[in-house]
């Protein structure tokens, strides 16, 4: 063999890898491949592994087939039905499910793509809040804006090959200059209803101290009655006690009545008694020799 046909046969095979090289491609599963011809859309690859195309006659364009996520740079300013300004944070979860409706909606760039996301999504939220109070955007129907605004983002994109996964409300405040006013008139209404508890409060304590001294002086009535009660029958027992006692030995009686006398008498030394010598008091003191005289 010649070394020209040689230098050939190696241009054919140099020839031929480069064409079979630039007929081959690969689709990651994180893409879409679109293979152009002229201009036109001639196939839409959605499964990942090698591909093939026509060299120097067809093209191929990739999208990105993830979950891609649409966050606003700058919170957006909406009025409620109250005519109240509302400042909103909100992002948006989007996919491309058609990718050829997808390229030629948009021409497959992306950043179009965004911009008609967010009008779609703005004049919805736009119009939702101005059908509702702060309360409602804030807490009350929240949930149920998101779902709804994702419902129609989603059947309003779906004609460009895009759908909306999830549309959430990250914040929702009032504007700095209205924010003070409302802390204040908050603070008020809060400090109005502290003052009422105060009040009534302080209006059931009284009530609860005068009842809790009425029982208390009912308690020491009925106690003082069921003493002097128990007293005047202790009373009565001893003085029947006593005068069975008198009757049995009334001299005995007499004695000890007479020594708890004197002892009552002269408890202590310091003690002094004026009193005849020849008083009664001193019978039991005397001496029987000299009780004996005083009879004769």
């Amino acid at each position: 063999m010649s070394s020209r046909l040689k230098n050939v046969l190696g241009i054919v095979a140099v020839t031929a890898l480069l064409v079979l090289s630039m007929s081959m491609f690969t689709v990651d599963q994180r893409q879409f491949a679109l293979v152009f011809q002229f201009g036109e859309v001639k196939r839409v690859i959605t499964e990942p592994g090698l591909n093939f195309k026509i060299p120097l006659i067809q093209n191929v364009r990739y999208l990105d087939r993830r979950i891609i996520t649409l966050d606003s740079d700058e919170p957006e300013r909406f009025i409620t039905s109250e005519k109240k300004n509302v400042l909103v944070d909100s992002f948006i979860k989007w996919r491309i499910i058609d990718p050829k409706l997808y390229y030629i909606s948009v021409a497959g760039d992306e950043a179009l793509a965004r911009t008609r996301l967010n009008q779609t999504v703005n004049s919805g939220l736009r119009e939702e809040f101005g059908k509702r109070t702060v309360h409602d955007v804030v807490s009350g129907e929240r949930n149920k804006i998101m779902e709804q605004m994702r419902v129609r983002a989603d059947a309003d994109l779906r004609r460009i090959g895009v759908e909306i996964i999830d549309v959430r409300l990250k914040r929702v405040e009032l504007p700095t200059e209205v924010s003070s006013t409302v802390f204040s008139r908050m603070e008020s209404e809060r400090k109005r209803v502290a003052n009422e508890l105060r009040s009534e409060g302080a209006a059931e304590a009284e009530k609860i101290r005068a009842d809790a001294d009425r029982q208390r002086e009912v308690i020491i009535a009925d106690a003082y009655r069921d003493a002097q009660k128990i007293k005047g029958e202790g009373d009565a027992k001893a003085a029947a006690i006593y005068a069975a006692a008198f009757s049995q030995s009334p001299a005995f009686y007499a004695f000890y009545r007479s020594l708890e006398a004197y002892r009552g008498s002269f408890n202590n030394k310091g003690d002094m008694l004026v009193i005849e010598p020849g008083s009664d008091f001193f019978k039991y003191m005397k001496s029987p020799g000299q009780s004996s005289d005083k009879a004769k």
